[in-house]
């Protein structure tokens, strides 16, 4: 990784943005375990023999928690680890595999129905209008499924590129998706080690979106700014 960034914003050079979805623009367990309950609704009624034994969520989290040890080889893509997580119930409780496909579809439907943190649409409208707005996230949310697809010039995600942040690839293709150099990009993101660190190593200025407070734990690396939602970070840029 390149040399720690020093912690002093500059407005001027930033060109494009590339903003985190999940914890950024909307909190993502509420969604988690409404979709989660969602799935189990829906096991209730098509495979009972796996509700019985599977149909509580913690249940169903602890098996998707295992499939991603013991499927690396799907670690990037959270899509495929939930379906075959789900896959691997049906099989265990003696209901049809192939129904893991319509049981993924219940839950990937509700997991795209979000509730914005309030600052996140006015800010996102405030950037479009100033920048090429790229989402970068390492979860499955679709901008175009939640609603938000106007407001971005494009969007990558784990899943579709192969490998996640921090690796600075997926950086480095979101800004030339910009049509810019990564230094000229400003990455918004409120996970410590994947955005803000993973931006740093990839060449970005970061905003550390810090909605709770949280200290700072991964010095000598530091965040260009740090703001506690993402008008105040609008505010910085005007």
């Amino acid at each position: 990784m390149k040399t720690p960034a020093p912690a002093a914003l500059e407005p001027g050079r930033i060109r494009a943005i590339t903003i985190d979805l999940d914890d950024t623009l909307w909190p993502i367990w509420p969604i988690i375990e409404r979709a989660e309950a969602a799935l189990g609704a829906w096991l209730a009624v098509h495979a009972p023999a796996t509700a019985a034994q599977w149909g509580d969520p913690p249940a169903l989290r602890e098996v998707r928690n295992q499939m991603h040890l013991t499927r690396p080889d799907l670690a990037h893509d959270l899509s495929a680890l939930r379906r075959e997580s789900i896959r691997l119930v049906l099989q265990r409780a003696g209901d049809d595999p192939a129904l893991a496909e319509p049981a993924f579809e219940v839950f990937f439907a509700e997991r795209q129905r979000v509730e914005l943190f309030d600052d996140a649409l006015p800010a996102l409208q405030w950037l479009a209008q100033r920048y090429p707005v790229v989402a970068l996230s390492n979860g499955n949310a679709d901008v175009h499924r939640v609603g938000l697809g106007a407001h971005f010039h494009a969007a990558f995600s784990a899943r579709e590129f192969g490998v996640g942040k921090p690796d600075p690839r997926i950086f480095h293709a979101a800004a030339d998706s910009a049509g810019v150099q990564a230094h000229e990009v400003l990455h918004i993101g409120d996970d410590a080690q994947l955005d803000v660190v993973g931006g740093l190593g990839a060449g970005m200025q970061v905003a550390w979106l810090n909605r709770a407070g949280h200290p700072w734990a991964h010095a000598p690396w530091q965040p260009h700014t740090t703001v506690p939602d993402l008008m105040a970070l609008c505010q910085q840029l005007d």
